[in-house]
């Protein structure tokens, strides 16, 4: 016996009197149908793929089962509605999300992005992994990640101000310069830091409000911000390239690597790759795929994308390919610095690169993974290879905490040496534990936070 899905509708015409049967009938396949997809959606999601990799290192290493409860879930998760007027003086209600994963080793700290796709459940694996990163490079802060769900193109620069202060304010005390530090992500810059900061500040006494200068980090530098910190995660990436290239006897002079995502991490990440002789071969962003095998200058299509609204489209037309071919092309690094699950089953067997960068926030899917191990291409994990935005953060939270002045060559030497400690860490434990540079990053990680759970105890 077999059955065939009629509408309920049509149904009625030729059986009458049986539509509220089908009716049932028709609502519990579609509950079916919708609940097969939630399934499939939250199995592909950021979320899944953090539990996965989290899961993996915690049974490899036999993390504590207390702390492995703690660490699978979230200390706080707000979430907050607001108005806010725009220029047409209409009212439009937006939503804002913050998740404070963990604070065992420091403040919360995580960066705010503005994207139309924004949900919760991104919003906990990254705020998951910022727990993760700082413990790994040995930073004294814990995890968070949030944002606002709005498309920023669509809005004029004066209505994302109105946007962001209406959002601070609307948050409060769930974010604080020693308690929750936010910090510059997708769509965000230095410019939100300090419309932020400002409204944070004016809430305070007026005999306070300097001594909160550091509620976020990736200020401009006029405004208390860091010399170095707009560059920090893309340098962070290339520092992490050459740790691996120096582990394999290669040099960097005349490497062909392709960048998918030109904005903060992918430019700088391509600026400095450059700086070392490697050749650019290949640029994606949201707007377009380049790639010319003679190789692509990286100033000459910065200059082209600023004055073309941040997009690389009409740089050479003749050079413009498919999207899906991006992955595909001959090269031997790739840095992913857009947005998460870009590299995934569907994809992955086309790779030819020796190596991963991952300069995005969790860019690889647990299927792609494991192709691109079974093919032996190394990947740099993103807790290492872009923690030097949050490394930054930490010196500017320190720089205005303590009234100090940092220079930008001290900057750099600091994140340099702090990356090649991480990466030597992980190293020890991937021998150590015969395990993935990923999971080994994550055992560092969590012995740090194992090591302070059961120092500390559980109040009461």
């Amino acid at each position: 016996m077999s059955l065939i899905y009629v509408p309920h509708v049509i149904y009625e015409l030729i059986v009458p009197g049986a539509k509220t049967t089908l009716q049932f009938f028709t609502a519990n396949i579609m509950n079916k149908v919708n609940g097969t997809l939630k399934k499939n959606r939250l199995q592909n999601s950021l979320e899944a793929s953090m539990k996965q990799q989290f899961k993996k290192a915690a049974e490899i290493m036999e993390l504590d089962k207390g702390v492995s409860k703690i660490l699978s879930s979230n200390n706080n998760e707000i979430t907050v509605n607001f108005p806010v007027k725009l220029d047409d003086g209409s009212i439009e209600i937006f939503s804002g999300f913050r998740v404070q994963h963990n604070n065992a080793l420091g403040p919360y700290k995580g960066g705010l992005r503005y994207h139309q796709n924004l949900d919760i459940e991104t919003t906990r694996a990254l705020a998951a992994w910022m727990t993760f990163k700082t413990s790994l490079v040995r930073i004294p802060y814990g995890g968070a990640k949030g944002g606002v769900k709005f498309n920023p193109s669509k809005y004029t620069k004066t209505e994302i101000e109105r946007i962001t202060r209406r959002f601070t304010f609307a948050m409060g005390d769930n974010i604080g310069p020693e308690y929750d530090i936010p910090a510059p992500d997708v769509n965000t810059d230095e410019q939100t830091m300090a419309w932020i900061a400002d409204t944070y500040m004016s809430t305070k006494p007026a005999d306070e409000r300097s001594k909160n200068q550091h509620i976020v980090t990736g200020k401009p530098v006029g405004a208390g911000g860091l010399e170095g910190r707009d560059r920090a995660t893309g340098y962070g990436v290339v520092v992490s390239i050459k740790e691996w290239a120096g582990l394999k006897n290669i040099s960097l002079s005349g490497v062909e690597f392709i960048v998918q995502g030109f904005g903060k991490v992918g430019y700088w990440a391509a600026h400095f790759l450059q700086e070392q002789g490697a050749i650019l071969v290949g640029v994606q962003d949201a707007s377009a795929t380049l790639y010319d095998p003679t190789g692509i200058d990286v100033e000459t299509l910065r200059f082209y994308a600023a004055g073309n609204n941040n997009l690389i489209k009409g740089y050479d037309t003749e050079l413009e390919i498919e999207g899906h071919q991006f992955f595909s092309i001959a090269c031997d690094i790739i840095i992913p610095a857009a947005m998460g699950n870009q590299i995934t089953g569907d994809n992955a067997y086309s790779i030819q690169a020796k190596l991963i960068a991952e300069g995005a926030n969790g860019p690889i899917s647990p299927v792609g993974e494991d192709i691109l191990l079974d093919k032996n291409i190394a990947i740099l994990p993103d807790i290492l290879c872009n923690s030097g935005g949050v490394i930054a953060s930490y010196f500017e939270w320190l720089q205005n905490r303590n009234g100090e002045l940092w220079d930008l060559d001290e900057v750099l030497f600091r994140i340099d040496s702090m990356i090649s400690n991480a990466f030597d860490r992980m190293l020890k434990r991937s021998i150590e534990y015969n395990a993935d540079w990923r999971s080994s990053a994550y055992i560092e990680a969590l012995k740090r936070i194992e090591t302070a759970y059961l120092q500390k105890g559980i109040f009461p």
